[in-house]
């Protein structure tokens, strides 16, 4: 291999190196010759010896100076996915595309799209989870493949089936036909922390299998609000073809799948994510159950309660799911939650972020029973809800990434609303359910539209009260209480909160 380098940095490289052998070049110059003045030649029959002290015993290997046991334990369970797929049936949208440039980049196998009438060819990674031949991996290493070829450690190349898929978690189940093969225990991902030691196994740019080492950077990492995400952030070095390898913590189990890396170049900065292996095993599961993966349903839009919410809210916490939107014939509706309630514990477990709370919902099977906490106005409150499944689109859609800013600091200055009629429905595709003033311009440059305010939206409540048009609007705002207003805003994404200050003490 050539490494190359820029003109300037090979220079400096040349110069380094010359400076050493200059160096070298005057100690030998300089050097007194036994028994002589430095002038004076080495007797001919003087012959040099170098005598090389060797230490043939092998390296008493333990956790602080290698990792080699764990990778010999390891790396039979991790195979190398050689994936044919038909150009027409493999069209993606542009968000899909642009998703997995994120992690292959911008010269990868979704550079140029998937032309119509050829087969696109991937390499990727999976590991073994049974003897018997199951294999998890990503979904988008196997979406919509002609043929797939499994390479094992041995040697061996199986032609493999999928069994199931779910773009939903980015996570595939998929057989080869082949038996007592080596396999990897799961670890309670869960009891994951930020700071533990994991190496990254797989086979990336196609080159043979690659181990690389690192640490846990973060939980419960999201990319968007859309997919069922709850990543393990890693700076163990991924890089294209690690996608469906494995994450292995210090005892060799299995604590992810890798399935993308946040880069600019296409290849490992640093910032690595894997699906937990909790996620994997639900999703497999429910696969090899049901023959797909059915998804929970408690019938909310939920977003997380910000210090600014909290505030106006008049809550005495920070943490939870806030309920911005609840639907009607839901099974939260029938367990007699409002909008504006903040769900703190869903079953036996706290609830941090709305994000934790729609995997959680998602992984409830379909009938089950749940006690939740709530928070109505700072009074804790207990309801049982009888989780329903989940046909179409999502259980409960987090809508943290439809308020851009964090920036809540002001009130309804700059804002422009009008009543809604027929014509801004049918343009704006507003159903006829939604009642409320529609807003037509809001000031770059005020506190609202750093709130997230925008036109389009369609004001429903400002501090609880509901708002009926134009009118209603203007009225509710001209004295907000404690210079904060809370407004709910229905959008395409649904509702959600926004608190706006008018330029007070928060």
């Amino acid at each position: 291999m050539k490494i190359w380098f820029p003109k300037q940095t090979r220079r400096r490289w040349y110069l380094m190196t010359g400076v050493a052998m200059l160096a070298g070049t005057a100690l030998a110059l300089n050097e007194p010759s036994p028994g002589g003045s430095p002038a004076q030649s080495a007797s001919p029959t003087a012959n040099p010896k170098l005598t090389l002290r060797v230490d043939e015993a092998p390296l008493v290997r333990n956790a602080t100076n290698s990792y080699a046991p764990i990778v010999e334990k390891v790396s039979p369970s991790v195979v190398r996915i050689a994936v044919t797929a038909e150009g027409p049936a493999n069209q993606m949208s542009q968000s899909e595309l642009d998703f997995f440039r994120r992690f292959f980049g911008q010269g990868g196998p979704f550079s140029r799209g998937m032309p119509g009438g050829e087969r696109e060819h991937a390499l990727g990674s999976g590991v073994i989870v049974s003897p018997d031949g199951y294999v998890v991996t990503n979904n988008h290493v196997v979406q919509n493949a002609h043929d797939i070829e499994v390479s094992l450690n041995d040697g061996r190349t199986l032609a493999a089936k999928v069994i199931g898929t779910d773009p939903q978690t980015d996570v595939a189940l998929i057989k080869i036909n082949a038996q007592n093969l080596p396999f990897l225990t799961l670890a309670d991902s869960d009891k994951v922390e930020v700071g533990d030691s994991v190496l990254a196994v797989g086979n990336p740019f196609g080159i043979g299998q690659t181990v690389t080492r690192g640490i846990v950077s973060a939980m419960n990492r999201a990319t968007s609000g859309e997919n069922d995400e709850d990543f393990i952030q890693t700076d163990a070095a991924i890089n294209p073809g690690n996608s469906g390898g494995a994450l292995v913590d210090s005892e060799g189990r299995l604590v992810g799948i890798n399935s993308a890396i946040l880069s600019r170049s296409g290849g490992n900065q640093g910032i690595g994510f894997a699906v937990p292996s909790n996620l994997v095993r639900w999703v497999a599961d429910s696969i090899l159950k049901n023959g797909r993966v059915q998804r929970g349903l408690l019938g909310v839009s939920i977003q997380d309660l910000t210090p600014e919410l909290a505030q106006a809210l008049k809550l005495n916490r920070t943490s939870g799911a806030l309920v911005a939107d609840v639907s009607p014939g839901s099974p939260a509706e029938a367990a007699g939650i409002k909008n504006g309630d903040v769900i703190v514990k869903f079953g036996d477990r706290p609830v941090e972020t709305a994000n934790q709370l729609k995997l959680r919902v998602a992984e409830t099977p379909p009938g089950t029973a749940v006690p939740l906490t709530i928070d109505r106005n700072g009074e804790t409150k207990d309801v049982n809800v009888t989780i329903k499944e989940r046909s179409g689109d999502r259980l409960a859609r987090n809508d943290n990434d439809q308020t851009p800013g964090d920036k809540q600091n002001d009130t309804l200055n700059g804002v422009a609303v009008s009543n809604l009629d027929n014509q801004a429905r049918t343009e704006l595709r507003i159903p006829a359910a939604i009642q409320g003033a529609l807003i037509t311009e809001v000031d770059q440059n005020s506190p609202a539209y750093d709130a997230g305010l925008r036109p389009g939206d369609v004001i429903t409540e400002i501090n609880h009260h509901p708002v009926r048009n134009a009118d209603d609007a203007v009225n509710l705002t001209q004295r907000p209480a404690g210079g904060q207003t809370l407004v709910k805003v229905w959008s395409h994404g649904g509702s959600r909160y926004v608190a706006v200050n008018e330029g007070g003490e928060s």
